[in-house]
């Protein structure tokens, strides 16, 4: 007799994967469209913080697109911690540091929910 899925999803491993994989493209299209209002706005945006920025923004593609590993969780949660030391280099960055490693969170939570 087969195990009753625990989520009542049909393929939950897939579920999951296309949460990480859209909020890291969501990250990524946020930190990208950033740039400019930080620059008008908050001023003081310097090469390198647009450098780590952009760098951040591929570096969340490339894990959307690489999700399906299971290395790649962890690797989101270093990305999450990279984007808070980029506070470092401008206080906007830490703002959204924190909110994109506490959305992250919440999406480890619920990975570990759905697939236990």
């Amino acid at each position: 007799m087969p195990l009753p899925r625990r989520s009542g999803l049909r393929n939950p491993r897939r579920a999951v994967a296309s949460l990480g994989a859209g909020l890291l493209g969501l990250e990524a299209l946020v930190l990208v469209l950033a740039i400019q209002p930080i620059r008008v706005v908050g001023g003081g945006l310097g090469a390198a913080a647009i450098t780590a920025v952009v760098a951040l923004a591929v570096v969340a593609l490339l894990l959307a697109g690489l999700i399906r590993h299971g290395w790649a969780w962890p690797a989101g949660i270093a990305l999450q911690g990279a984007l808070l030391l980029a506070g470092l280099l401008h206080w906007s960055l830490l703002v959204l540091g924190v909110i994109f490693a506490s959305v992250w969170a919440y999406a480890l939570h619920v990975r570990r929910v759905i697939l236990g």
